[in-house]
């Protein structure tokens, strides 16, 4: 039986602000930051104005990006695992976007829906992690919040005010002179109303599904993780609530801010070694505290360069296959099953 303690991943006071509840903190937080006068005035920094806070969100959001390196590249144990995968695949991509109007735009609107995707199962993960934690087996009940985390970010999404934000990206096509796809987004409004009621027809079955498998579950000794359920439910309440009904800027800066932030604590926890171990530190007295800041540092002082200077072609395309790479490093080295966290 698992200790109160163990049943965390880092430590109360710690999972509770930057894993469970931050969801929570984060849909608060724009009813504050709109009233400062500071962060919500303009400043022209790279190619237009923009409010301070909007920086600020771009470079932490291109800063968590860059920080999925510190896992895959610098931690000799996972990057012996997947070599061509962190190398080979990026040039590869990179340059295949480049002689490819036709790629690059499909990659482009890529990013915006596995980006939904990724969220969800980062949520998922860290679920996961807390039923591991719980002394559940890996694969128990495991199919049914990977369900859950798909309906709670797509599912407000896909029946909300959000949906037309994401299916304008498909107007990009007209580069290309594709009809087809540039008809999405007006097909999307037309029939905006129909996959509202669907989301709400499949949603609230599986919501009672949901819980009455998890009480079958509980009956043959599966230990239902409290701090899983409130991860979900906080997570579930803020999705609903920005995507839902929030204006686009706000739920764009409420998902994208406890989703970075979460990140930012989940590999610090898992990978400082590798970090210190990557700037030579492991034998300075002050080595965490150096690594701790150099952690920030760099990926903010990259991010920064890319919500303000990165507006060539060239530039977009590159960071945009860091976002691919991204999305799809995190679904293959943070796994439970694995042993992998």
């Amino acid at each position: 039986m698992s200790s109160p303690a163990q049943l965390f991943i880092k430590g109360p006071v710690f999972d509770r602000f930057f894993f469970i509840y931050s969801p929570l903190i984060a849909a608060a937080l724009p009813f504050l930051l709109d009233q400062s006068d500071f962060l919500m005035t303009e400043v022209r920094l790279g190619p237009g104005l923009q409010p301070r806070l909007g920086i600020f969100l771009g470079t932490f959001v291109y800063a968590h990006l860059i920080l999925v390196m510190f896992r895959s590249h610098a931690n000799p144990t996972i990057f012996k695992l997947y070599p061509y995968r962190f190398t080979v695949v990026p040039v590869s991509l990179f340059l295949c976007m480049l002689g490819s109007v036709w790629i690059a735009i499909s990659v482009s609107v890529l990013v915006t829906w596995w980006d939904v995707y990724h969220s969800g199962l980062q949520t998922f993960g860290l679920g996961r992690i807390y039923d591991a934690r719980a002394g559940n087996d890996p694969l128990e009940g495991r199919k049914l919040d990977y369900l859950l985390n798909l309906l709670l970010y797509a599912g407000p999404i896909l029946g909300g005010a959000a949906l037309l934000e994401h299916v304008g990206d498909f107007n990009e096509f007209e580069a290309v002179g594709s009809v087809f796809f540039t008809s999405i987004p007006a097909y999307a409004q037309s029939n905006a109303q129909y996959l509202t009621w669907a989301m709400l027809s499949i949603g609230v079955p599986f919501l009672v599904y949901y819980v009455y498998a998890h009480w079958r579950l509980e009956q043959k000794g599966y230990r239902v993780s409290r701090h899983k359920v409130a991860l979900y439910t906080s997570t579930g309440i803020c999705s609903i609530y920005a995507w839902g009904f929030n204006p686009f800027g706000h739920a764009f800066f409420v998902m994208n801010f406890f989703h970075a932030l979460q990140y930012f604590a989940i590999v610090w926890i898992t990978d400082k070694e590798s970090v210190r171990r990557l700037f030579r530190l492991q034998d300075v007295p002050a080595g965490t505290t150096i690594s701790f800041a150099l952690f920030l540092a760099l990926p903010f002082a990259i991010g920064y360069w890319g919500e303000v200077y990165a507006y060539s072609n060239t530039e977009v395309i590159l960071w945009h296959v860091i976002a691919i790479m991204h999305f799809w490093y995190d679904g293959f080295i943070w796994s439970v099953r694995k042993k992998q966290v």
